[in-house]
């Protein structure tokens, strides 16, 4: 069954293009509606929040209304979209391939991505037209309105939505084009999306990292000095930073439950050795083939998952001598199957991609 309800917040539309962090203005009116899947092939309408249990049971829509005819749907001045999570990492996704240029802008991405006044998401992703020969392009704007590279999780879930707007089933593949390069995820029979990360980018410089390099052109368990504590950290890039630690010079194993994250994740994101900012992955080592990790993305935050992380874990954790080339990475939304391949150097994410529900604003 799918319920669709209609509630108003605020948006601000706003032309500047900015990959700086936002804070967004609550000013003019917007609305949105959403219809979220159950079960059944029912559609329900419920015409706002404050509906009584008595009341819903008398509404009903056609059962003709489908998804597809939702997403083909081109109203002047609203923005239809898909909300897509991997394992928690969340997306509002967004039809932009009629263009070049986003739908929307950094600042109005962060005002739909507040949980408390939005729609709220960790990012807008928007399935833009190829090039350089690939099929689709991906853009994303994260919560706080900067723009990555690329996100694994996003990937994931901009493989499915592509499926789903194309009409397409069973397995397929094709090549996206990010601000990170060339990746190619495949749906799988499951309904899994395995993705090419393509190969990890570790010299320094190119991480970009301002630590000297202790291994080949490298950092690997190199110490970083992060407000008086030393931890020992080996940075990868997925073509985006990241920084890997599983604890501090100490040695002592790390347990990542216990952490602060929104006390040290900015301290990690924020650090001068990093010209870009980073996104930091703590790990908790299991076994030589589990790893436990909690992240702290660069724009985002604490989140619930981090594809690019989960690979980069692997990679520090082979070049730590910490796991084998194949793993499960643990995250609070659940588990990643991360392989770093020596045949060819890439690195193979594999999880889930679910859609939560679908929805319409209304841009003043």
């Amino acid at each position: 069954m799918a319920i669709t309800t209609t509630r108003s917040l605020s948006v601000t539309p706003v032309t500047r293009r900015s990959a700086s962090p936002i804070n967004p203005l609550r000013s003019s009116s917007l609305s949105y509606s959403l219809t979220r899947p159950f079960s059944s092939n029912l559609t329900l309408k419920v015409p706002s929040f404050r509906v009584s249990a008595s009341s819903m049971s008398s509404i009903h829509a056609p059962e003709s209304a489908s998804r597809t005819s939702f997403l083909d749907r081109r109203e002047s001045g609203f923005l239809h979209f898909v909300k897509y999570h991997g394992l928690g990492n969340d997306f509002i996704l967004v039809d932009n391939r009629n263009s070049t240029e986003p739908r929307i802008s950094p600042e109005q991405a962060a005002k739909l991505c507040d949980r408390n006044f939005g729609i709220g998401a960790d990012g807008v992703i928007f399935a833009m037209p190829g090039v350089n020969g690939t099929d689709y392009t991906m853009r994303i704007f994260n919560s706080d309105g900067s723009e990555p590279e690329m996100c694994g999780n996003g990937v994931r879930c901009f493989a499915r939505f592509i499926a789903e707007l194309e009409n397409l089933n069973g397995k397929q593949s094709f090549t996206v084009h990010t601000g990170a390069g060339l990746i190619v995820p495949e749906i799988q029979d499951d309904g899994k999306v395995k993705v090419d990360m393509g190969e990890p980018i570790l010299k320094a410089s190119d991480v970009p990292t301002s630590l000297s390099a202790n291994k080949d052109q490298s950092v690997v368990k190199s110490e970083l000095d992060v407000d008086g504590v030393k931890w020992n950290v080996t940075c990868v890039s997925m073509g985006n930073p990241h920084c890997v630690t599983f604890g501090t010079k100490e040695g002592q194993n790390l347990k990542v439950d216990k952490l602060n994250l929104a006390e040290i994740g900015p301290k990690f994101e924020h650090h001068s050795v990093f010209p870009a900012r980073t996104n930091t992955e703590f790990v908790e080592i299991i076994s030589p083939s589990q790893l436990k990790m909690r992240v702290w993305e660069r724009g985002a935050g604490a989140t619930l998952a981090c594809g690019t992380g989960a690979c980069a874990v692997v990679v520090a954790a082979v070049l730590e001598g910490h796991a084998e080339r194949r793993c499960t990475v643990d995250l609070p939304g659940g588990p990643l199957d991360i392989e770093w391949k020596e045949e060819d150097n890439h690195v193979y994410m594999t999880g889930p991609a679910e859609v939560v529900f679908y929805g319409s604003v209304l841009l003043n």
